[in-house]
């Protein structure tokens, strides 16, 4: 979140301010590059060595989002991210791995990170998910509940029900939803889905709105009833009433 002390220039957000990035990579010369890049951008950046190097800063200072190697000596990136997450800290958290296996992608999804990003990656496509997560972490909120059925949606509170049931979503699944539910009706492309909720279109062989919207479905459908996400093949999603 952002705090009242920042100054100026991070190209990041529209207004001025700094924003801190906690980088966690044990290539030492990537570890450099991402620095180098990131500073360019006017960004603080806090870079340690390994998994271990990594929680201690997080108890030490907090950052505004973290860039964590997947594999690290000691402690990896999935595990900085689960020991995070069942402390309660929220701070969105992007994953960077050299695995292309979908599995591997999901893994990192399931313990809390808010995104992957695939080695080798372009430095411009590392700065456009960071931007999608600091604007998804701090953007403010139109406080009326959406309803869509039975289904509520409380943004101001970023909580959500199923009927009497509230629903135990990530910031991600949270963030989808609420896309879905203001928009409730209509037919989302695939390219607006993933420049409104990542920021950054990743093209036709990309897997995390998919992984996504399984997650959902899973949470949002109750036997017996009709689903409320439908997809249109080639086209994209919408969340239809009942």
């Amino acid at each position: 979140m952002a705090r009242n002390h920042r100054q100026t220039c991070c190209h990041c957000h529209n207004s001025l301010v700094t924003y801190t990035v906690l980088l966690a990579e044990d290539d030492r010369p990537i570890r450099d590059s991402l620095v180098r890049i990131l500073r360019l951008e006017g960004y603080e950046v806090i870079a340690v060595a390994d998994g271990v190097q990594a929680l201690a800063a997080a108890h030490d200072r907090r950052s505004d989002v973290l860039v964590l190697d997947v594999m690290m000596p000691g402690v990896d990136g999935l595990g900085v991210c689960r020991v995070l997450r069942a402390e309660g800290d929220q701070t969105p958290i992007l994953m960077l791995t050299a695995r292309v296996e979908t599995s591997d992608r999901v893994a990192g999804l399931d313990a809390g990170a808010d995104d992957y990003l695939p080695k080798p990656f372009e430095p411009l496509e590392l700065l456009a998910r960071l931007r999608a997560l600091l604007r998804r972490a701090g953007r403010g909120q139109d406080g009326a509940v959406i309803q869509v059925g039975d289904l509520r949606v409380d943004p101001a509170a970023r909580r959500a029900w199923r009927g009497p049931c509230e629903l135990a979503l990530t910031r991600t699944e949270f963030d989808l939803l609420e896309l879905l539910a203001r928009n409730q009706g209509i037919v989302l492309s695939h390219t607006t889905i993933y420049e409104r909720i990542w920021g950054y279109d990743f093209g036709p062989g990309a897997k995390n709105l998919v992984v996504y919207v399984g997650y959902l479905r899973r949470k949002l459908d109750v036997p017996g009833r009709p689903p409320l996400i439908h997809t249109v093949r080639g086209v994209g999603y919408a969340l239809r009433r009942p």
